[in-house]
């Protein structure tokens, strides 16, 4: 079973481990309703970023013949892409990103992929600057090598086990967007646990007590799946069940994107489950 621990890594902590030459930093930023002129994530990485640290590119762990963005590489493409980016299967590895969700869902992915050694930097990039931490510029790449490990593949749910869990008592399906989205459109039969009730500014996991009490109603049930609009805020909820002791936990890898392109079953409006 997991913990914080197991899962976040502090500034503190990392300061102390930047020698070591089986640490791996990602940079996992992601850029959500850019203009044309603003920077893209890899120019702000470009920028700034933790010395040594890689640039993490979501485009090149979705897969390209999906019809939904950011749908998960299926393996043995995934396999080949970590080993691409440098991380063997006990490389220490510690991902970051602009905003706490781009962080989980890089650290979904490792963790979906059987890798057994990741966490993400509570606070991100702004609590490392915030603490002093070095901050360099210019691209970092590691050497490749070959990863290879157990897929853990009931991490991410298809919207078949979806429709399942919607008729299964002993199953949750829980979209972690806001209450306004949640109203506008929304899985018939779920309930809703907005991931921005999870962290602290948009950066850092909330205490586990607070965790744990936000997220007890979901954790009586056997398995629980959570949702968001593509696969990205999901994961915030998901780790957090992690950290929270509550195993049985997947990502609806589709999400509102797949649910609505697919003409599945939806409700809007208020629900009593909010």
């Amino acid at each position: 079973m997991m913990n914080r621990d197991d899962i976040l890594i502090e500034v503190d902590q990392l300061m102390s481990k930047l020698d070591d030459g089986n640490l791996r930093i990602y940079d996992a930023s992601m850029m959500f309703f850019r203009q044309e002129s603003d920077p893209t994530a890899y120019e702000e990485y470009v920028r700034g970023c933790i010395p040594n640290a890689a640039f993490f590119d979501h485009e090149v762990f979705s897969d390209p013949a999906a019809k939904y963005g950011y749908t998960v590489l299926p393996e043995p493409a995934l396999f080949d892409q970590i080993g691409k980016i440098g991380i063997g299967a006990e490389s220490e590895v510690v991902l970051y990103g602009n905003f706490l969700p781009s962080a989980t869902r890089a650290w979904w992915i490792l963790h979906y992929a059987g890798h057994d050694h990741v966490r993400i930097l509570n606070g991100g990039l702004t609590a490392w600057r915030r603490a002093g931490g070095p901050v360099g510029q210019g691209e970092h790449r590691y050497e490749p090598t070959t990863f290879k490990a157990d897929l853990r593949s009931g991490v991410f749910a298809s919207k078949e086990e979806v429709l399942a869990a919607l008729e299964d008592s002993d199953s949750c399906v829980v979209n972690t967007l806001n209450i306004a989205m949640y109203e506008q459109a929304r899985i018939a039969g779920s309930s809703l646990q907005s991931a921005l009730e999870l962290m602290q500014d948009m950066e850092s996991f909330r205490p586990d007590d607070v965790l744990a009490a936000r997220l007890e109603k979901e954790a009586q049930h056997r398995r629980i799946i959570t949702y968001c609009g593509g696969g990205i805020a999901a994961t915030v909820n998901a780790v957090a069940h992690l950290m929270a002791g509550n195993k049985n936990v997947a990502v609806y890898d589709g999400s509102m994107n797949e649910w609505l392109g697919e003409g599945l079953p939806t409700l809007k409006g208020k629900s009593k489950n909010t």
